[in-house]
């Protein structure tokens, strides 16, 4: 007789848990830790977004919505694109509302990607690629982006992996777990490599409000020989504060776009009516709070690095997204050592850079998306440790 784990899909039973997960899990049974270990806003979601909520619960508009989502938010959606972009999209048929982020990119691969592809995924990266892109039946190859680039994708990194295989590419600029983001310069070069090339890109955005030093965000798809190229995937966890509202959206060509919709149809039905009305709202008024909250992660992020280089470690400028990914090598223990070890010994929960890849190795991710008190608190301990570890 066979046992219920004789069932499982061997692709899901060989599938890690999230690393990220296993060091939030363990520390929120300890009393006293102070984690900087998940990536969620510590601020409110902006008022007038919540009234907007509490009005569609008032008025019972509780049904569900298209497939696609409202109409009135794909407008809106579209809207915001082309005044923070400049990249028009047809609302009817260009976009997408989804559960968060994570069911776009999961429902994008489903429709491009199946048995005898392989999808480049570009690492320190995001914990779900690897497994969604499994999870089709195709091949995930891993392209590695090194501190010596300031993480940031390279032509070269690109050429070396390519294959008559190779299907589409996803990468996520601001990028989690390292900060970093490509410039107009940068994603022009990886134009010129795939311009001639039957390459989609899959570009995560879900960071693209919080970039710093003057830098403003670039999306692949506002180059034209990219555009029809291009699945953007964005949301509003992350810039808005709607982490658990799980809101998202993709926007690319109508016929992919489409077959996502198909995909999504069968799976989801619809996004959340609640969300969907609430981030209209968001995005018609909320614009300025989104700036003041922008203003503090760069705030937060430059006190973190300070810390991190006042205590001999390594961290390149992060210019984006609420992470800083600084080098732990200097201290001769691996990531998963030293992040066990500071949870057990000050009580500071951060996550192995292993977690986004074999890349992430010698590195740890630490969100500054936490009140300024508890950075600080943080900081003394990690300072504390790796003092203690470098006798």
């Amino acid at each position: 007789m066979k046992r219920p784990e004789d069932y499982i899909n061997k692709s899901v039973l060989d599938m890690p848990f999230s690393g990220i997960r296993k060091f939030f899990d363990v520390a929120s049974e300890m009393e006293g830790v102070i984690s900087l270990g998940v990536g969620e806003p510590d601020f409110d979601t902006p008022w007038a977004i919540r009234e907007r909520a509490i009005y569609t619960l008032e008025k019972g508009r509780t049904v569900y919505t298209s497939n696609a989502g409202l109409l009135e938010l794909r407008e809106e959606i579209c809207k915001y694109i082309k005044r923070t972009l400049n990249i028009d999209y047809s609302p009817k048929t260009q976009v997408l509302v989804t559960v968060g982020g994570s069911e776009a990119v999961d429902a994008a691969l489903r429709t491009v990607a199946g048995p005898g592809d392989e999808v480049l995924v570009v690492e320190p990266s995001y914990v779900c690629y690897k497994p969604c892109v499994t999870l089709t039946g195709a091949t995930p190859v891993v392209v590695n982006t090194t501190a010596e680039y300031d993480f940031r994708l390279q032509p070269h990194q690109i050429l070396e992996k390519i294959t008559d295989k190779t299907k589409a590419i996803i990468a996520c600029y601001p990028n989690n777990p390292t900060g970093a983001i490509m410039e107009y310069d940068d994603w022009a070069k990886i134009a010129e490599v795939l311009k001639d090339k039957d390459i989609l890109i899959i570009s995560d955005e879900i960071y693209s409000e919080l970039t710093y030093n003057g830098r403003k965000h670039v999306s692949p798809a506002q180059f034209p020989e990219l555009k029809d190229k291009t699945i953007l995937i964005n949301g509003f966890s992350k810039g808005f504060a709607m982490t658990g509202w799980r809101l998202g959206y993709a926007m690319g060509p109508d016929a992919i776009i489409k077959q996502m919709t198909k995909v999504h149809q069968y799976v989801i039905m619809c996004a959340p009516t609640i969300s969907q009305r609430a981030a209209i709202e968001g995005l018609r008024t909320c614009e300025d709070e989104v700036e003041k909250m922008r203003k503090q992660y760069e705030m937060r992020c430059r006190v973190m690095r300070q810390g991190f280089l006042d205590m001999g470690l390594d961290c390149f400028e992060a210019l984006g997204a609420f992470y800083l990914f600084p080098c732990i090598k200097s201290t001769g223990l691996g990531s998963e050592e030293f992040c066990q070890r500071l949870l057990f010994e000050e009580k500071v929960a951060v996550v192995p850079g292993t977690a986004f890849g074999d890349a992430g190795e010698g590195f740890i991710r630490c969100s500054y998306a936490y009140s300024i008190d508890d950075i600080k608190k943080a900081l003394v301990k990690i300072a504390a440790f790796v003092e203690k570890v470098k006798k």
